[in-house]
């Protein structure tokens, strides 16, 4: 095994899993340019799988999100344009549901 496996290997045991059935949130104030960044990652993640995995290894406690994801994903354009104007995009992914319907016979 690489040293590069290792370190990840390491990393990775090293970061709080969260699991379905926990609640959390964590927010961030970040630059436009960062925030951007971000959107493109998980953009091509939404494009390229059903699954995608958020992580932060920066702070004292690392942690990482895996979400299985469904359809459809619910996006919201929210406009003030008074007083302080602002935008808000909020995008809402559904988890994808795992368990079948059992049949009527």
């Amino acid at each position: 095994m690489s040293t590069e496996q290792q370190d990840t290997d390491t990393a990775s045991e090293d970061r709080t899993v969260i699991h379905q059935g926990r609640d959390f949130e964590q927010e961030y104030r970040l630059s436009a340019a960062d925030v951007g960044a971000f959107l493109v990652r998980l953009g091509e993640q939404l494009q390229d799988a059903d699954e995608l995995t958020v992580v932060d290894e920066s702070g004292d406690e690392a942690w990482e999100l895996p979400f299985a994801f469904g359809e459809p994903v619910e996006l919201e354009i929210e406009y003030e344009g008074m007083d302080e104007p602002e935008l808000e995009i909020e995008v809402e992914i559904p988890g994808r549901v795992g368990d079948e319907a059992p049949e009527i016979r």
